[in-house]
Formats: structure tokens, sequence, C-alpha cells
């Protein structure tokens, strides 16, 4: 879910650059869109260089052709400008010396170190909000004029509003935790801080579905679709993903978007199934088998722990890394942004300091975008796979079944067929909805002999 994944993103300090980036996403991210369309959009002719030059598994009727490659032009812009803009805006705060004046002025307002902190943090956050704000508004314009999104402006504003208190109970005391690492262990306080982030990252995971229900209602799935509650079932048994029914939720979706999803989240005793009401009874029921066959393979295929892995090894380096780059800032740019040791304290220690680290954080994050984006790739991949295996069996085609599930995906979003390589590249965390079709279209093992990848015969 969006606002609960960027809220919890926010928990680790690695993450602080979800703060500042923008908050929307397209097709190619199974993300809840909260953006909400209605009304006519003004939609540029299909360019006819646009059509794909080979036939295709997932194709659009000239209309939503269309839409796709007008909403995808300023999706892919979004996605560029918005993490830049963001930068911008951190590198203003220093510059414009408004990091150090809101210091001093957080010393004068409280007594107490900590209310200090908290107070500091609290205006930075409502600070990156509210810069970030107007490409949220015009990202929601867009999804209202285009079909994606119904969702009402006051609606919206309503799930702005929770999404920045939850940041604020949340990210606050976290901040201001990774702060006080800086300020005990001046030297190795990246050592420290990557420490601290490993258990927020699990329990970002563990806690998301129970925040889920502070932007959208739920509804056990079995109330009006007990029918797909027994072919989940059959699912969920073959893949060992033990959901019991009582775990699988119907979320009400269509108050918001006219977009299909359905998926796993959670871990432990906080794992469920969640199918979104656009997608039940809007879509053939094997078709929700095979997206739950993708979010189960998550799971089966321990995705989620490597993912951990993966992530505490690179974040060992770039906190490092980040930290010695905020060294050479401060050493450069310290005296005129106001940055300087206070009562003992390292500048970096400092409050104002302490924004210097989520810039360099920031930039990081930015830079290795795509390398993010190539593992999530990869694991998408996978999972694709074997949700389709998944289902072998248990739906009558499973390669016609994917195909068409990636049709509704693409059309629903407007998934543009024909991806620019390079935004495919660097900010796509699924592979396209182009080539996961063409994929499962091909795939087929049981026809020729060879063994399938995960459910060996």
């Amino acid at each position: 879910m969006r606002f609960a994944r960027r809220l919890l993103i926010a928990l680790s300090f690695t993450f602080l650059l979800a703060v500042v980036a923008p908050r929307y996403s397209g097709p190619h991210v199974h993300a809840q869109q909260t953006a909400t369309p209605t009304g006519p959009a003004q939609i540029a002719p299909a360019q006819p260089d646009r059509q794909p030059s080979q036939p295709q598994a997932y194709t659009l009727p000239p209309d939503k052709l269309a839409k796709a490659i007008a909403i995808n032009r300023i999706r892919n812009i979004l996605d560029i400008v918005g993490p830049l803009w963001g930068l911008v805006v951190i590198w203003l705060l220093l510059a414009s010396r408004f990091a150090a004046g809101l210091a001093a002025w957080a010393g004068r307002v409280a007594r107490l170190r900590w209310v200090q902190g908290l107070v500091f943090f609290a205006v930075l956050l409502v600070i990156l909000f509210l810069a970030n704000l107007p490409l949220d508004v015009y990202w929601h314009h867009v999804s209202r004029q285009f079909g994606i999104s119904v969702q009402h402006w006051p609606s919206w504003f309503g799930d702005q509003a929770k999404a920045l208190g939850l940041s604020l109970a949340i990210g606050a005391p976290v901040l201001l935790l990774f702060n006080w690492i800086v300020r005990r262990w001046p030297r190795r306080y990246w050592f420290g801080a990557w420490v601290a982030t490993l258990p927020l990252l699990v329990l970002s995971i563990f806690v998301s579905p129970l925040l889920e229900p502070i932007f959208n209602k739920f509804e056990p799935l079995s109330k009006n679709n007990a029918g797909l509650v027994t072919e989940l079932e059959k699912v969920a048994v073959r893949t060992g993903t033990n959901i019991p029914p009582e775990r699988m939720f119907l979320m009400n979706a269509s108050a918001k978007t006219n977009g299909l999803n359905a998926y796993v989240s959670g871990m432990g005793a906080t794992r469920r199934i969640v199918v979104w009401d656009t997608t039940a009874g809007r879509i053939p029921n094997d078709e929700i088998l095979f997206i739950f066959g993708h979010e189960s393979g998550h799971y089966v295929l321990n995705h989620i722990v490597k993912g951990l892995i993966v992530t505490a090894i690179f974040l060992f380096f770039i906190y490092w890394a980040c930290a010695g780059f905020s060294a050479w800032l401060v050493r450069r740019f310290g005296q005129r942004w106001r940055i300087e040791g206070q009562e003992g304290m390292a500048p970096l220690a400092t409050r104002s300091g302490f924004v210097v680290l989520v810039l360099a954080v920031s930039i990081a994050g930015f830079i290795l975008t795509p390398a993010s984006n190539t593992f999530s790739r990869y694991l998408e991949h996978e999972a694709d796979v074997y949700g389709q295996e998944a289902i072998h069996g248990i739906v009558p085609d499973p390669q016609k079944t994917a195909v068409s599930s990636f049709n509704h995906l693409g059309e629903a979003w407007l998934e543009d067929p024909s991806p620019n390589p390079f935004i495919e590249f660097w900010d796509y965390n699924h592979p396209s909805v182009k080539n996961r079709a063409n994929f499962a279209a091909q795939y087929d093992p049981w026809s020729n002999g060879r063994q399938p990848l995960f459910f060996k015969k």
C-alpha cells in the first residue's frame, strides 16, 4: 500500500529519501493508487511510430493506447523530476541556512534536548512533505483525468494528512534515534545506524498490515466471495503459504481507484491475502489465482529474506560511504551552511548537521535506483514463473490465464506497451507488462518434456 509503505520506509535511516521521493507509481509497481480519476482526458493521438513492430502478448485498443502513451510521458517525467526535486529541497535547506536557523529555534522552544530534537525533525518532515505536495497534487489530477483514480479531493487530502501524521508519529522519533547514534558514536556512527536499521526493516514488514486499515476499509473475503476463497485455498495448499480463510480480505479499493491488484502482505502472524474489490468479480477468478500465486512466490522463494540480506549488505557500504561523503560536505560547505560543532559535538552530530547525512543518503538512493530496481525485477520475474507454475493443473490454461491477467493489469493502469528501455531500466521495479506478458505466452515447460523451474514433476 502506498501510504503505509512510504511511512514504513521512514522507519529506517536509509529510506529517508522516501520522504522526499514522489509518491506516485505506475502499473509496473504493485502499489496502491490512492489517486482517483473521473472526467474526460485531453489525449494526444497515438503516434504511429509507437505501435509495436512485432506482435506481442500485451496490447491495447487504439483509444487506450493513446492514453497510455500520454500518461506514461507524464509519469516518466515525474519519476525523474520528483527525486531530483527532493535533493534540491534538502540542498536549499542547507544552503539557505534554514536548517541551521531551525535547529537554533528548536533549541529555544524547549529545554529538554530530546524534545528539541522531536520539534526539529517534526518541522523538517512537514517541510519536506509540503515541498513534494505540488507534485503529488499534480499526479492525482492526472490520475483522475485519465480515469485511473476516482478518489475525490477531500478524501485524497485526508489520506495525505493521515500519512503526514503517521510520519510525524513514527519518523520523527526514528530520526531522533539516529541523531542520538551520531552523537553517541561520532567516529563509528554509520555502523551503529546500520545495526539499528536492520530490526526496523523487519519490523516495517511485520506491521505494514496493521497500518493499512488507516487508509482503506477491509472485510473478510469469505463474506461475499466464498467461491474465490475456496479457489485461493487450493493455491495456498499447493504453495504451502499456510494462509487460512480468516486471513483473506477484500479491500474497498473502488472508492479510490479503478486499478486492479491482489497481494500478500505481512509476515508470521500478520501475513494475509488481500484482494481489491476492483479485482474480484471484474477479472476471472483464474487470473486472481495467478496473481496470488505470484505473490505467494515471494514468500515461498524467500524473497523477503533475500531482500533483507542483500539490503543489509549494501547498506553497510552505503552508510560507510555516506559518512565519508557527509564529512567532506561539512568540510567544504559547513561554514557557509553554519554547521559547526557545539558543546563538544562534531558538526554532523548537530541537528542541522544531521540534515547533511539526509542529503548524502538521498543522493546515494537516487544513484543506486537502477541497481535496486534491477534486483527487484529479477525477484518479480521469479515470482511470475512461480505463479504460472503454481496454477498449473488448477486452471485450464496457465499461459492464457497469465497473459490475460497482465493485459487486464496493464489496461487498468494504462501501462505503455512499448516503454522506453532506459526508463524501464532506471525506474521500473517490476518488469514491464510487455515483457511479462511475452514471457508468460511462451513459458510452457510441460508441453516439451522440460522440467518446471519450481514445481518438479
